[in-house]
């Protein structure tokens, strides 16, 4: 049975309140020791899709940065570039968009880096022994940093259900080619319309699988294994890709990934769960988005599964009723947590500790 750590929250709390309860967490949790002097130290956050409101905010988290600069760690902000089209598709649109909702090193004084790199090329092979995957692609500077801290809004969302620390660390910590393994089971197509001819696919591609046809790129649904690279390379949005997978195969693939990003970080993780601004859908939707419940509060602990399983309890016990099966009654957000439990991510067996 996993500790789970949960300070409440009335809605519209001011700023200070909320970075208190987030440091009262820290102390409580124990985290202080996941933390060493000249270590790199990654902090995983969704800056917030432009025109987004539900995000986790920079002053909430200005506090827990400055604690952890305390133990002599080099901290950094950090997020991966998206697989659909908006202001983060790619690192220098994505950053702006970042220091638009408050997060720069003027203001919290850490800097960001996203860490797939400029195209999302920067990632390497995870060896994981799952069931989908058994090797995952992991953005290279959440890898080879020292520690993290996963920093998770609780939200629904339209494949999964729900999305919080495993969605956080399963599409948050992969490469763009990585987030199309996770979501698409049908390989990638190429618009005619869109398609320059540039040939830049044809040479990112890993299995020779794209050629040029009266002018146009084609991809051989034969040699294709629906790695992703063409999309991550495209420049022009002309390759499309698929979000026919299944919500079940998609969150066992999350389960994967998350269990890829963490796997050689023990005991050096820690996740809290903001349960703010919970909306229908996630923080990647451009636009302001209505609360689904008033807001119930912060938790944290060393394991997303139980984090993420008392997340849905409490939120479930607020609204009176299994409030995202209502919204999303075709996506059972149940899976994501019943495969990480299955392939060792953590235990949904918690114990509920207030702070």
């Amino acid at each position: 049975m996993s500790k789970v750590w949960f300070a409440p929250l009335s809605t519209e709390q001011e700023t200070n309140i909320i970075s208190n309860k987030v440091m009262a967490l820290y102390h409580a949790a124990g985290f202080d020791r996941i933390f060493k002097p000249n270590e790199f130290t990654a902090v995983k956050i969704h800056f917030g899709e432009k025109n987004n409101t539900g995000y986790i905010k920079p002053q909430w988290i200005k506090p827990l940065l400055e604690q952890i600069k305390i133990h002599g760690s080099k901290v950094f902000l950090t997020d991966t570039n998206t697989l659909y089209r908006g202001q983060r598709l790619n690192s220098v649109d994505h950053l702006l968009q970042a220091h638009k909702h408050g997060f720069s090193i003027d203001n919290l004084g850490v800097p960001i880096i996203i860490a797939d790199g400029l195209l999302s090329k920067n990632f390497s092979e995870v060896p994981i022994e799952g069931k989908h995957f058994s090797s995952v692609k992991i953005a290279n500077d959440i890898l080879h940093a020292h520690s993290l801290v996963v920093l998770s809004h609780l939200t629904g969302h339209i494949l999964s259900g729900m999305g919080a620390a495993i969605k956080n660390l399963a599409m948050g910590c992969a490469s763009r080619s990585g987030k199309q393994m996770q979501h698409a089971d049908v390989k990638p197509e190429v618009s005619s319309k869109k398609c320059i001819s540039c040939g830049l696919c044809i040479k990112w591609c890993p299995v020779e699988a794209i050629q040029f046809y009266d002018g146009t790129a084609r991809i051989d649904g034969e040699k294709c294994y629906g790695c992703g690279e063409c999309i991550a390379t495209c420049r022009n949005q002309a390759i499309n890709y698929s979000m026919s997978s299944t919500s079940v195969a998609l969150q066992e693939k999350m389960a994967e990934y998350a269990l890829g990003a963490i796997k050689d970080k023990k005991d050096k993780v820690c996740f809290f769960n903001f349960l703010t601004h919970i909306s229908k859908e996630c923080d990647c939707i451009g636009i302001a988005q209505e609360k689904i419940v008033s807001d119930i509060g912060i938790l944290a602990s060393y394991d997303p599964v139980a984090l993420d399983q008392a997340s849905i309890d409490l939120l479930n016990e607020k609204a009176g009723h299994d409030i995202l099966t209502n919204l999303w009654p075709e996506n059972d957000y149940n899976v994501q947590l019943t495969h990480a439990e299955e392939i060792g991510l953590g235990t949904k067996e918690y114990e509920l500790i207030y702070v």
